[in-house]
Order: structure tokens, then C-alpha cells, then sequence
């Protein structure tokens, strides 16, 4: 069996259902052999989209039920609400279910507004103790909103400035092992009518003006289709600067498969260009979550199978 039939034949176990369950995680063997097989680029899922209601360690073990060891994070662990043993807690999980968290989010302050440097400067210094204590090496940057009565030329240079600021505070860097990152991420107008930074053109060169290797473009695919679209090309021209690939499909946030979005397109580009970072589970998912995050990684298998 080659290659490419091994991880096809991998994949398509991921959706099947087995009679024979294994009695420690209700997964089929197929299922499990295909949960543990190593796509071309590192999956994560981002957590404010699964398992809501459920506490945080048990959110951690559905996702590596669902074939997972990667998640990101938006704050969940914010000073007001966790305390030290909850951060004790958090890790002894992750460690216990081999769990990463490989990026975060949650900064209040964004980058383009120049009033608001200092701020936010002193926020992501604040930002890098827990990320330490979480062993989290990525930081999702925001924008924030268009400020009245400034010029779009001083907010684009307040970005590139402050991010400049921002690599001098993270530049030598490391946690778990990897270079401390800023990831610049764009979201579309109808999701926040007062974003500054839409369109991923205007991000990628914000990122390339800062020109430092710890600040990257975070691709979010669900954001920029809702934008401008004409999604491969810009991982064509422009994949040595991004850093994370954020998945959903459009409409609804949903699920890859669920929209208009052709996402074994999407996959088999980035194996043919080699992408080494990772792709990001950001969709919620309709019917059951495990089987939903399950499906989303054996289409991934699938795609670059192709390859």
C-alpha cells in the first residue's frame, strides 16, 4: 500500500462507525489509528468554539478524543477569573492528555491606534507570564476599531510601529521550545462594523513593513472569503509570512463542507506549499461536536493525500 492510499484508507476510517468500541474513549480502532495520524501540518482547535458547556479540563479531553492535541486559546484564563490553582489545574490536564496550547488571544488594546501604544505594549508585557505558565508561545494581535477622525494612512502606520515595538518586547524569546510569536489577524466588517483591519492585502503588508521574523499574518479563511476572497492566491504570494490558518466555512461559521468554501483546495495547497505552522479548527460545529472535529481532520488527511 502506498502513501497515498494509506492515508486515504486513514481518513475514510476517521468517519466510519466500527461495531467493536474500544471501552476507554467509545472511539472504533479505525477511528483511533486515524485520530493519531500526522496530517502535513500541525491541527488545532480553537476552544471558544466547542464544548461550551462543559468545564474546562473536560472541554481538553473532548478534543483529544476527537483526534486533537493542539488548542488555542481567547483568555479563558484571565486573571479575573482563574486563580493559581486553576492555572495548576489547566497544566496538570494538558499534560495528562498530551494537550499543547500553541497560541492565545484576548488583549484588550489593538495595534492601530497610536494612543493606545503604550497601553497595549504594556498589556501583551503583562501577556507573557501566564503564556510562560501555559507553555503558549503565540499571541493573536487585533487591530481594533478605525478611531473618527483619523486618517487611515496614520492608523496603517500606527499598526506597523506598534507591532515594531511589540517584536522588541518578544524578539530572543522562547516558551516550549519555540520563538514567541505575534499573530496579525483581519476580521470582516459585518463581524465588527468598526474594524480597522479587513482585508488581508492591507495586514500581509502591514506584517512584511515590520519585517521581524516573530511577527506573522494570521490567515483567517471564514473572515477574508466574507471579505475579498480569492483565497489561494494570497497563500501563493504570501505564505512565508503567514503563521496561522484559521478554518470556517461561510455561511454561519460553520463547519468546512457546511458552505461555499472549498476547503480540499485550500488543504492541498498549503502540503503542495509546504506550510509548517498551524491550521485552526475556529468553526462551530453543527450536530456532534466529536464527530464534526473528527471529519474536519480526516478531510485534511484526504486532501493531502492528493498531494
Amino acid at each position: 500500500m502506498n502513501r497515498r492510499v494509506f492515508a486515504q484508507s486513514l481518513a475514510t476510517a476517521a468517519l466510519a462507525a466500527s461495531a467493536s468500541k474500544l471501552p476507554a474513549t467509545g472511539l472504533s480502532r479505525p477511528e483511533i489509528e486515524s485520530a493519531h495520524a500526522t496530517p502535513p501540518f500541525a491541527l488545532t482547535v480553537m476552544l471558544w468554539t466547542v464544548f461550551t458547556d462543559l468545564p474546562f479540563e473536560e472541554r481538553l479531553a473532548k478534543i483529544v478524543e476527537a483526534g486533537y492535541n493542539k488548542v488555542e486559546l481567547v483568555g479563558e484564563y484571565n486573571a479575573k477569573h482563574w486563580t493559581a490553582a486553576d492555572f495548576e489545574r489547566a497544566t496538570a490536564a494538558a499534560r495528562r492528555l498530551g494537550i499543547e496550547f500553541d497560541a492565545t488571544a484576548g488583549l484588550h488594546n489593538g495595534v492601530a491606534n497610536p494612543e493606545t501604544r503604550d497601553a497595549f505594549l504594556a498589556e501583551l508585557k503583562q501577556a507573557l507570564a501566564p503564556m510562560e505558565t501555559l507553555n503558549c508561545p503565540a499571541m493573536i494581535v487585533l487591530s481594533g476599531d478605525t478611531v473618527a477622525g483619523m486618517a487611515r494612512e496614520v492608523q496603517h502606520q500606527a499598526c506597523v510601529e506598534t507591532l515594531k515595538r511589540a517584536a522588541g518586547l518578544v524578539e530572543g524569546k522562547s516558551i516550549n521550545g519555540q520563538p514567541v510569536r505575534l499573530l496579525l489577524e483581519c476580521i470582516h466588517l459585518e463581524e465588527n462594523p468598526k474594524y480597522f483591519l479587513t482585508r488581508a492585502t492591507e495586514a500581509i503588508e502591514i506584517v512584511r513593513a515590520v519585517n521581524h521574523p516573530q511577527v506573522q499574518f494570521l490567515y483567517d479563511i471564514y473572515h477574508e472569503q466574507m471579505t475579498a476572497g480569492d483565497l489561494i492566491s494570497k497563500l501563493d504570494e504570501h505564505i512565508d509570512v503567514i503563521g496561522l490558518v484559521h478554518i470556517a466555512d461561510v455561511p454561519g461559521r460553520h463547519q468546512p463542507g457546511s458552505g461555499e468554501i472549498n476547503y480540499g483546495n485550500v488543504y492541498k495547497k498549503l502540503a503542495q506549499l509546504k506550510y509548517r505552522h498551524n491550521v485552526a479548527m475556529e468553526f462551530i460545529p453543527t450536530g456532534d461536536q466529536v464527530a464534526v472535529l473528527r471529519a474536519a481532520k480526516a478531510e485534511v488527511l484526504q486532501a493531502a493525500a492528493s498531494v
